[in-house]
């Protein structure tokens, strides 16, 4: 993708964003356009931040990591959305700032325990699965408060909010459906004592949807960047 298209492409997103954001009665500063940037080089995401994108979103971890280097200079904000591996917790706890898709207790505590204790905590979304979909990660809303509560009690962890992968839906009155199941949940957890602020959810083919209902992160991929040129994964299960 040439620069000029890129270019026209995020002024396109930002400027939906911004709609779904008004027509919901929010703000636009109140949704973090979080670009995922997984399978595309690091040149096309340095283009992106030197048009002001500062959130970027990865799922492959070894890839990610050579992003990183790259990109040290620019001082970006860097999320780990794949589904975690255990056997790859320590490299996502020292270099990431968020992670969006811890499921599990174990993973949690390695991630606690591996987070270098001068860094400032790792910020954490559970991940949901809302619609209970066999092969999908997450956590059921059924299991999710006994989840959240021993989350929120770990060290070097601030346990942030909810994400979720809804299952693909068409028509955006069945996408809000889901997405108001999570933001329904998020408050049940606030009104029991915990103190959540984000709602990690909506894609590039529903995040108006998600902002309609609550969404403070929106996961954007191919409507900002195309196609992805190639998608040899380490993890499972991403957006």
């Amino acid at each position: 993708m040439n620069p000029q298209n890129l270019a026209v492409r995020i002024h396109e997103v930002q400027l939906r964003l911004a709609r779904a954001a008004l027509a919901a009665g929010r703000s636009a500063h109140s949704v973090t356009l979080l670009a995922v940037g997984k399978a595309q080089p690091a040149e096309l995401l340095a283009a992106a931040a030197d048009r002001g994108l500062r959130h970027f979103g990865e799922s492959y971890l070894q890839e990610a990591l050579e992003k990183m280097a790259a990109l040290e200079q620019r001082r970006l904000t860097w999320h780990f959305v794949g589904r975690i591996q255990a056997n790859k917790t320590r490299p996502i706890a020292e270099h990431f700032a968020w992670v969006h898709a811890v499921d599990r207790l174990r993973i949690a505590e390695r991630l606690a325990a591996q987070r270098p204790p001068n860094t400032a905590p790792l910020n954490v979304c559970l991940q949901v699965n809302v619609a209970g979909e066999a092969g999908k990660g997450g956590v059921s809303p059924a299991e999710l408060a006994p989840l959240a509560r021993a989350v929120a009690q770990l060290p070097r962890l601030a346990l942030r909010g909810l994400m979720c992968i809804p299952p693909e839906e068409h028509e955006p009155t069945r996408q809000r459906l889901w997405f108001a199941r999570l933001r329904t949940l998020e408050a049940e957890l606030n009104a029991a004592g915990l103190a959540l602020d984000t709602l990690s959810m909506g894609m590039s083919a529903d995040f108006e949807a998600a902002i309609a209902e609550g969404a403070t992160i929106v996961r954007l991929g191919t409507v900002l960047f195309g196609p992805r040129p190639s998608d040899t994964s380490d993890t499972i299960d991403v957006p």
